[in-house]
């Protein structure tokens, strides 16, 4: 919508001009073949800046996470997750619905971490009346909250003195790299596997770009066909992608900053209870009886919300510090008329 400010997430950005140019001149193939050049390009990109040995592109996060799920795990085994991990709360339940695989839901603290103990006390003993546990599944960011690195040597040790798989959900992964001043890889060593998403942040319009062992990724080649996620001409997204690690990364940073404008500028708005920024996230609790009001209000300056008692708000490429003061003034405007 031109001339709205949309704070509802970083999903919602538009491919620039530079990004369109190179979708447009995008060599492209067959990627069910293996030959289109472009896809092959990013594919091996995305690889070689994690540290891995592969990567295969996917239309969305939920598809590659859902493909990773079924490449570690077999019908009738278990993942342990987070309660607040997208791929347990915000994925339509595909691992128990397609993949036959049970999540083992724990609860995040307040840092967006799992107490290791409790996910050691979760791994269920080799016993016929139980799941077979097989795979940690971590996510970074969570919340727009950046998990360093330290917290994944420990959750890595224990994962590999019990033997069992990790997979990070690594969808604004470069958010993270940003926030702790570290190369992206530093934050994805040790996984087994990587997910991260070029659509959000990045801004991209679609893609999810899987990074494994050879072994995975042929693995995670099949389930990406059994769930219809096999593109032909790609190159073309893939295209997008390329631009994006090349241009977006670094850039981050201003999407950080303006966060952290719209936390402090919502801060000293009375009747508001604002959340440290996060990232390129921002929570706001809103008293219960303004909400539907305060959306509305929103809607008719321009600025798109998804707002709620807990409203999340995202900072991205196409919301620069000027859109940040209108949307605090918006926000201040609704809160002065109402007393």
């Amino acid at each position: 919508m031109a001339g709205h400010i949309d704070l509802r997430s970083d999903t919602v950005t538009r491919p620039s001009a530079g990004m369109r140019e190179a979708m447009r001149a995008a060599e492209v193939g067959d990627d069910v073949f293996g030959d289109d050049p472009t896809v092959n390009r990013l594919q091996d990109r995305m690889a070689a800046l994690l540290g891995f040995e592969a990567g295969l592109l996917f239309p969305s996060g939920t598809q590659s996470n859902l493909a990773a799920l079924m490449s570690h795990c077999q019908r009738g085994d278990e993942y342990i997750v987070g309660q607040e991990a997208h791929t347990y709360r915000y994925e339509a339940g595909g691992g128990a619905v397609l993949a036959s695989v049970q999540p083992q839901p724990l609860a995040n603290r307040p840092d967006g971490t799992l107490d290791l103990a409790e996910v050691e006390a979760a791994i269920k003993p080799d016993d016929a009346h139980f799941a077979r546990t097989r795979l940690l599944a971590l996510e970074n960011t969570i919340g727009g909250r950046a998990i360093p690195r330290a917290y994944f040597d420990a959750a890595l040790a224990l994962a590999k003195r019990r033997g069992l798989a990790a997979h990070l959900d690594g969808a604004r992964l470069f958010n993270a790299a940003v926030a702790l001043g570290v190369d992206a890889a530093a934050l994805a060593r040790g996984f087994d596997s990587v997910s991260v998403c070029l659509s959000k942040g990045l801004g991209a319009p679609a893609g999810t770009v899987l990074v494994g062992s050879r072994g995975l990724i042929e693995r995670a080649t099949r389930a990406r066909k059994i769930l219809g996620g096999a593109m032909r001409q790609a190159g073309i997204l893939a295209a997008a992608g390329l631009y994006a690690l090349e241009h977006n990364v670094a850039r981050l940073a201003e999407d950080h900053a303006n966060a952290a404008r719209l936390a402090a500028g919502l801060a000293q708005i009375p009747g508001l209870r604002v959340e440290p920024a996060r990232t390129n996230m921002v929570f706001v609790h809103v008293p219960a009886g303004q909400v539907a009001a305060l959306g509305a209000h929103l809607a008719r300056e321009g600025v798109l919300a998804l707002v709620g008692p807990r409203t999340r708000l995202v900072t991205h490429l196409d919301v620069d510090a000027a859109a940040i003061d209108r949307a605090v003034a918006a926000f201040r405007g609704f809160f002065a008329a109402a007393g």
